[in-house]
């Protein structure tokens, strides 16, 4: 634990009433910490508690974001005082921390540095600023039909396996390169080798002293991997605001903070609401959202991974967690199975930004006529399935032709998966895009294999 936590003063001791797993009571004399006070408890204060809820006139009941093995009824518990608090500033880049910011990388403990609470009131509407900036990502399918916003935030939604680690972890790479701001990895509820994965992969590339990774694994506390978000949120708050950076937020996955919340919720007593979320599931999702946003010094551009449960796209926390993006991009596990990477739907991904006034003319017609000759070509598969492409008309079989090339030419191979694909990768920019979507649709490689265009960068290949 942090040596600046232990040494604040107690404000009145308490007394552990009862334990029961991650939610411990504690009855204090007045005044009562109020909530979402940090306390202390066990041998050298290594029990993390935070207060959730007021019981009556001299209980709290808090969540535990430790585990709560050596605690006992009777115990003392110290109030620190003061909500949860993570160390912030340049000291963090290229380090590994969990919820409480202790470095987890076998590296240096954080000496000395200043310290921010994990929970901060959203920048007021009259200090935000609203950019219409896009944000090239040098992925294809993404450039084009679901342009993101610099400054914004986009959700890569998709059931198990479709792919949305492999394009996070793509989007860093891509972004290191020519992005000159900060990059903040924060892992919610993900696997430990994942992060171990990921860690290896950015000291690798050298991009490290750009990056900083917060986790809340998936074998922690429910409580911890509840609050790691607001950690993450602080930390690239200081530096936007402090250090006037702008900062590139990754945050795999959304969805594992609801549940996180939901297993809270469940451990309070709470009564669920629909599918078994929890009743606050809207308000605790807009309390960590509204805390992403531009102010006049820098921006916090977002994306986030959102695990689709049973790849149903009207579950509660899909539904909600949509209201909040600029930009949606969907993975389909049809796509995947048909080995075209990204699996990117092309057809209910979408994006505020593709406009003609923020995009330009050409890149919308392009992506409007892209969509409309694969919604043509879906509609033609049962056509297809059942009598053959023979007995399509020659518009048709046209209309065809071109889809299947579209569907290839939006492959590509990453550089986050050479060592599986041996494809090297490429990163094409959003002009090489429009141009090789233009050229097919206009039947220029009507002659050549649709295979040729397959896991290829720019047209020209």
């Amino acid at each position: 634990m942090s040596e600046q936590a232990k040494q604040q003063p107690a404000t009145g001791d308490g007394q552990v009433v009862s334990v029961r797993g991650s939610v411990v009571d504690v009855r204090f004399p007045p005044p009562l910490p109020t909530r979402f006070q940090a306390l202390r408890a066990g041998a050298q204060d290594q029990v993390v508690l935070e207060v959730h809820s007021l019981l009556d006139r001299d209980r709290v009941r808090c969540i535990a974001l430790t585990p709560t093995q050596q605690l006992a009824r009777g115990m003392p518990v110290r109030d620190t005082g003061a909500t949860l608090t993570v160390p912030v500033g340049k000291a963090l880049l290229g380090r590994v921390l969990n919820v409480f910011g202790d470095s987890i990388d076998n590296g240096e403990p954080l000496q000395d540095v200043e310290r921010w609470p994990i929970h901060r009131p959203p920048l007021p509407l009259s200090e935000r600023i609203t950019r219409t900036e896009i944000f090239e990502t040098g992925i294809k399918a993404l450039d084009l039909l679901s342009p993101l916003e610099s400054g914004g935030k986009a959700g890569l939604f998709g059931g198990a396996g479709v792919g949305k680690t492999v394009l996070i972890t793509e989007l860093i790479h891509n972004m290191v390169g020519h992005y000159q701001g900060i990059s903040l990895f924060c892992g919610i509820g993900e696997r430990t080798r994942e992060a171990e994965e990921l860690y290896r992969d950015m000291r690798d590339a050298g991009v490290l002293d750009h990056t900083l990774m917060l986790f809340g694994q998936m074998n922690e506390p429910p409580g911890a991997r509840f609050r790691v978000g607001h950690a993450a949120l602080s930390i690239a708050e200081y530096f936007r605001d402090q250090e006037r950076r702008n900062v590139l937020l990754l945050i795999d996955n959304i969805f594992r903070y609801v549940q996180s919340g939901t297993e809270v919720s469940g451990l309070m007593g709470r009564i669920p609401s629909r599918v078994g979320y929890q009743p606050t599931l809207a308000s605790e999702l807009a309390e960590l959202e509204e805390r992403i946003c531009n102010s006049a010094s820098a921006a916090i551009t977002s994306v986030q991974a959102v695990y689709v449960p049973a790849d149903d796209l009207t579950d509660p926390a899909a539904a909600h967690i949509f209201g909040h993006l600029s930009a949606s991009i969907v993975l389909s596990r049809k796509r995947a199975s048909q080995g075209l990477y990204p699996a990117v739907d092309p057809l209910q991904s979408q994006s505020k930004m593709l406009t003609p006034q923020i995009v330009g003319e050409r890149h919308y017609q392009v992506a409007q006529q892209v969509r409309s000759t694969l919604a043509e070509y879906e509609e033609l598969k049962d056509i297809i399935a059942m009598l053959g492409e023979e007995e399509l008309s020659r518009q048709d079989r046209e209309t065809v032709s071109k889809a299947r090339r579209l569907e290839r030419f939006l492959t590509q191979p990453f550089f986050t998966t050479e060592q599986f694909t041996g494809h090297s990768g490429q990163l094409v920019s959003r002009e090489q895009t429009i141009e090789g979507c233009e050229r097919i649709l206009d039947g220029a490689f009507a002659d050549v294999d649709e295979q040729a265009l397959y896991m290829k960068g720019a047209i020209d290949e």
